[in-house]
């Protein structure tokens, strides 16, 4: 039933990231951290966003944004080393709240409003936080968006620039929580079966083409108006989620 759950969340997780360039791993992290350890969790939702932005990136790769990376690879540098150096394994419910505030936080707080990814002290402060959150929260899609809400580019090329991005901070949380606090701490992830991670792979990418399919249709004005209602919605539901488990614990 759990594997079930599972594979279900990513393909349908994998095409509303496909479309909303977010959103996506937000509630596949949600799902995740019910249904098993958070070690487990992150390295599992790490091999499905992996795939899934890994799939967007191939498919929409005219659109990237090159540029953007090398900054923001700095940024995520400086992120992991203090992880790595503190090994810290947050509690399910905190994962939740922490991934549900920050779409809202993007858009309450008044200066992240007019950031543009393109700008280089911009982009270098977009991945050490990113990444943070990634290994945080396990999701980090909606505090993304905050750092492309100044971009005026096509939407092909903010969700193929995420992708990349996101692929990147995906596969450092899987070596993170899968070879790192495990050898530090004792919140090591437990095994996931072979057959499972071929079915999560191969969803994510069906997912991830489908998704990108839909997302030709839409025309930008309507790619944004529809992004921001999904994401504040379900980060709402994440919130309310995360404070009742921790308030049962």
């Amino acid at each position: 039933m759990t594997a079930s759950i599972i594979l279900i969340a990513v393909l349908v997780t994998a095409v509303l990231s496909g479309v909303l360039g977010m959103a996506g791993g937000m509630v596949l992290m949600a799902v995740l951290v019910t249904v098993s350890p958070v070690a487990t969790a992150m390295v599992v939702h790490g091999i499905a966003q992996a795939t899934s932005n890994g799939a967007r990136v191939w498919f929409l790769r005219r659109h990237v944004m090159w540029n953007v990376l090398p900054p923001y690879l700095i940024g995520g540098a400086l992120a992991t080393g203090v992880f790595v150096a503190v090994a810290f394994v947050p509690e399910p419910g905190l994962v939740l709240i922490l991934v549900g505030a920050s779409p809202w936080l993007a858009r309450l707080v008044p200066f992240l409003r007019g950031l543009d990814i393109r700008q280089r002290g911009t982009s270098v402060a977009c991945g050490a936080t990113v990444t943070a959150a990634q290994l945080l929260a396990g999701a980090s899609g909606p505090l993304l968006d905050a750092f492309y809400l100044g971009t005026d580019t096509d939407r092909r090329q903010i969700v193929a620039t995420k992708a990349v991005t996101q692929t990147i901070g995906h596969v450092v949380k899987i070596v993170y929580y899968g070879v790192i606090v495990g050898r530090l701490t004792d919140a090591a992830a437990e095994p996931v079966a072979a057959w499972l991670i071929a079915g999560i792979v191969l969803l994510a990418v069906v997912g991830a083409r489908i998704g990108t399919a839909v997302l030709e249709r839409l025309d930008t004005n309507r790619f944004r108006r529809i992004t921001t209602v999904a994401v504040l919605s379900l980060g709402a539901v994440c919130v309310i989620k995360g404070v009742s488990d921790l308030w049962i614990d």
